[in-house]
């Protein structure tokens, strides 16, 4: 019975849209706790306290839902349809990062999950939890326990039949589902990842210090930013995918299923000049059902001016002189440089 609810599970996922489902045990991952408490104390997390917090369930999954006997991991491809490293040569435009182009996948992925989950319950009386990315469950090490993919020298899951575009959802259960094979690194001696990144963000294969991460700099890094790395984050002003991107296993990935991972209005590349002038109102109302949102204002702006520092276009020297003044300090402070910066790069002319 176990092997036929498995199965029949399985194909329930695919058909509501998920490109795989895989299964592990909640102490599937032994080595977790030391990983984390060793990425903690070396202070990799910067300002993310909240990878502090409730840091035994983050490091345990038994200790998240004691009860728990399964845990179904799930990918969702959000494959984009053009390679997102030529947007960096335009650089009077911004680059974000292609899982924030389009509708918030939380939304999208926690109600495909619910309705597995749902389908679980009903066929084997059972009881269930969801999970996408918000709640303290370490999802890329419990997808390589379930063979999904493994953790690749970029620290992301990649799979050789999907990529690495895709997100990951949890449902843990109750069930008692057969497991499947971990599974293991196929990353040989490439290192395109690792060699790709502007920030020098891995120390090591397979290991990232979020501090010098672009994605945490745009995203998580609330105040100014480092003078030494704003030159490098270019003209991405909301996450970075060149490690994902230069990825060999690509050539395997999978087409986005769900058409609303596709860019949102002109989120493929919008104008510096445009997104430096949102005020909060016009932000919320820009980014309304997006990931974007939740980064505030001011910290999306401060990234748009360090953008337009890095342009190199003199036309948009006024628009960050018009933020000079601005109320948010760390806005202000990217404004100005971005000005000295355009002035430097004028006098070099």
């Amino acid at each position: 019975m176990s092997d036929d609810l498995k199965a029949s599970l399985v194909e329930t996922a695919l058909r509501e849209g998920f490109a795989a489902a895989k299964i592990c045990r909640p102490d599937a991952v032994p080595d977790l706790p030391g990983r984390l408490a060793a990425f903690l104390d070396d202070g990799r997390h910067g300002q993310m306290e909240w990878m502090e917090r409730r840091v035994e369930w983050r490091a345990n999954p038994q200790a998240l839902w004691p009860e728990a006997r399964s845990i179904v991991m799930l990918a969702e491809p959000y494959t984009p349809a053009h390679d997102p490293l030529d947007d960096l040569a335009h650089r009077e435009r911004g680059v974000i990062s292609v899982y924030a182009r389009g509708k918030d996948y939380h939304d999208i992925v926690k109600k495909r999950l619910k309705r597995v989950a749902r389908w679980l319950v009903a066929e084997a009386d059972c009881e269930v939890k969801v999970f996408v990315d918000t709640a303290p469950v370490a999802e890329k090490a419990l997808g390589q326990a379930a063979g999904l993919g493994w953790q690749g020298k970029h620290t992301n899951l990649l799979s050789r039949d999907l990529g690495n575009w895709f997100f990951l959802g949890a449902i843990f259960t109750t069930a008692d589902l057969a497991a499947d094979q971990a599974e293991v690194d196929h990353c040989g001696t490439c290192r395109r990842c690792l060699d790709i990144c502007p920030t020098d963000a891995f120390p090591a294969p397979f290991q990232l210090d979020a501090r010098r991460c672009i994605s945490y700099l745009t995203i998580e890094h609330a105040g100014p930013v480092d003078e030494e790395l704003r030159p490098k984050l270019g003209n991405r002003i909301y996450g970075c995918d060149d490690c994902l991107a230069v990825c060999p296993w690509n050539k395997f990935a999978e087409t986005a299923r769900d058409a609303r991972y596709g860019a949102k209005g002109d989120l493929d590349a919008p104008p510096l000049a445009e997104l430096a002038r949102l005020d909060d109102k016009a932000f919320r109302q820009k980014f309304a059902g997006s990931p974007i949102k939740r980064s505030g204002r001011n910290r999306f702006v401060r990234n748009v001016l360090y953008a337009i520092g890095n342009s190199g276009d003199q036309a948009l020297k006024s628009t960050a002189a018009e933020m000079t003044e601005d109320p948010d300090t760390a806005v202000a402070d990217a404004a100005r440089w971005a000005v000295m910066r355009l002035s430097a790069a004028s006098d070099q002319d």
